[in-house]
This record gives C-alpha cells, structure tokens and sequence, in this order.
C-alpha cells in the first residue's frame, strides 16, 4: 500500500502532500494510499556529517556487527544520510544494499602520516605516498578522503604543499578532501590547500574564514565531541596542553557563528557516540549564535544538499522526518519524531 504523508514543510514552511511510490516521494496523488502523517512538520531525513560507525575506541577492531548496530541508533533518531569521514576500515558494501539503513557517504580509511594518528587505527601512509593513497581511498570509497592534517598542539602539521598536492589529485578525480584540523597551522594549511571541508577547527584564525566561504570549505565544528571533554580538561593539572585545548574551545563558537555570517556552509557532525544524537549538535550551534532554522538546516535539508542528496521534492529519495511541533521553535521536539520514513519505508 502507498504512504501519504501531509504536513508543513521545512524550509518552505508551506503545507504539502507527498505520496511514496516505491522508495521515491511523489507530489501527484498515487492509488492505494495509507495516510501515515496528518499535519505537523516535514523535514528532509537529518544527516550526521561527521560519525565514525563501526568502532567505538581506539582498542576495539571495526566489526560489521557494530557498524549496523550504530547506523540503526542513528536512523531511530531520524538520521537517514551519514558521512563516514574516515574510519577503520572501508565501509563495506552491503550497507548500501540494506533498506533499512541509512545512506552513507564514506571516505575509506583514514589517512595518517607517521606521528599524526592513533598507530594502526587507520591507514599509515608516508608523506611520500600520501597522494597516491588519498585517491585510492576518494575512488574506494563514496569519492571522499579524510587526513590527518594535524594531530599534537606542540607539533608542526602535515606539510603544506603536500596537502595542496593531495587536495587537487584528489579533485582531478572528482573527489573531495575532508582534513582533521585542531592547531593554528594546521587549519591554515587545510584552507589554504583547499580542502572540501574542515573538521573540529578548533584553533581556526579567524582571518581565513572569508577564504573558506569564498572557496567552498564546509566547517564541521563538531562541538558535541568537544563540549564532552570540557570539564574533564578543566580539572586536569595545569599544562601547555590543557591550556592550549581551553582557548581553542572557548574561540570555537565564535568562529561557528563568523563562519555562518560570512557565507561559510556551517554543517553539523558529532564525532561521538552513543550514535543518533544529532540533535545535540543542532542545540550547540544554536547555543554557538547561529539562528535555529540555520542550525536545523546543517543537519537536514543543507547536510542533504552538500552531500548531493535532494531534500522533500517530486522524485527524491522517500528519506523523511516527521515531527508534532515545529523544531525550529522547539529545539526538544528534534530528539523525538513522530514518524521516519527511510527508503520509502515507514521505520516508525
């Protein structure tokens, strides 16, 4: 039987019907149908743009078991489109072939060059190999590649014009870059490369964000994960590192909030776990200064459109997320849909 859905959609704030003809959402009436949604708000499936499913620490081996385990909290929670930004391993691909999983866009294994990672979590690459592997990885893969472009505060990052080098084999191919950044240089290095997008940035100047939205870098602040380890930090003894991590955290939201005002693509990411809490990071955009239809969009109809994924329009994907209260006034209502609809497929 087809599902119908009728509600007030976000961002158009207009009411709408849709009708789900297989796994794609159509705006003509199609037989057969069963009304599933009745009023309330319409929102493009939610995206996490930044989660690693699969493993949760470094001593724990990715397993198939735990990566489905993971992309189902995420899709409970509403979550119907994933980036991998690295990870452990490749993401298999069965995954893709399952209708009851999220999307997901990977970018293969994480690329580290010698002192910059976790040892053997990722992939270990020299700097001499390092463009080689970046397009092995973006072609494996959804087209993304994620490196490691800095790792400690007290060393130097990953060498500029390597990075440049990376950036545009990678794009030769049609690809993109996604590059781990928490130190001063290291962000510099990664904007002024290129990358498609910035992760954490938590040491960004504040003199590069023009660049950024002049050139299309996203900036995935991942503030969920960060805001995890604040007083932890503030408790530990004294040091050139603990000092160093609370002044990067307390400039973060202020750069989120420029990032946005200048035009850059501010997207939300969690970088944690337990899986599907999106929400959370929706709140600490808003909290960071961005305006709460900004911040929903970062992990809805903008995270769709940055990944390629088409939002509630006549032939896309039936990936939706229906709530009773409209969430951008009721930033509580987002933890807590009414209905998901994944694949044309009703989950809930």
């Amino acid at each position: 039987m087809t599902l119908q859905v009728r509600g007030i959609v976000l961002p158009e704030r207009g009411e709408r019907s849709f009708w789900i003809d297989g796994d794609r959402l159509r705006t003509e009436p199609v037989p057969g149908t069963r009304l599933v949604v009745d009023g309330g708000w319409l929102l493009p499936g939610l995206v996490d743009v930044h989660t690693h499913p699969g493993t949760e620490d470094v001593g724990t081996p990715f397993s198939d078991e735990t990566l489905r385990r993971h992309l189902t909290d995420h899709r409970d929670a509403g979550v119907l489109a994933v980036r991998t930004p690295g990870s452990a391993a490749r993401i298999p691909g069965w995954v893709d072939e399952d209708p009851e999983l999220p999307r997901v866009r990977s970018a293969g294994r994480w690329l580290a060059t010698p002192g910059r990672f976790f040892p053997g979590f990722g992939r270990d690459v020299s700097e001499a190999d390092l463009v080689r592997a970046a397009v092995e990885e973006a072609r494996a893969s959804s087209g993304w590649c994620k490196v490691i472009a800095d790792w400690r505060h007290d060393e130097p990052p990953l060498n500029a014009g390597v990075l440049t080098a990376v950036v545009e084999a990678v794009h030769a191919i049609g690809g993109r870059v996604a590059a781990h950044c928490q130190t001063a240089d290291g962000c510099r290095n990664a904007v002024l490369a290129g990358v498609d997008s910035l992760e954490h940035g938590m040491h960004l100047d504040p003199g590069l964000i023009d660049r950024m939205a002049a050139q299309g870098t996203a900036f995935v602040p991942t503030l969920t994960a960060f805001a995890a380890g604040v007083d932890r930090k503030r408790a530990e003894e004294p040091s050139a590192r603990r000092d160093w991590w609370l002044d990067g955290w307390r400039g973060l939201p202020v750069n989120v909030r420029a990032a946005h005002e200048a035009g850059v693509t501010v997207l939300a990411g969690t970088d944690g776990f337990p899986c599907g809490t999106v929400s959370s990071e929706v709140d600490w955009l808003v909290r960071a200064g961005l305006p709460a239809e900004a911040a929903l969009g970062a992990a809805s109809w903008a995270a769709r459109s940055w990944l390629g994924l088409p939002g509630l329009v006549d032939g896309a994907p039936a990936d939706l997320v229906a709530y009773d209260t409209d969430p951008t006034a009721d930033p509580s209502a987002l933890a807590n849909p009414s209905r998901i609809v994944l694949r044309g497929r009703l989950v809930a």
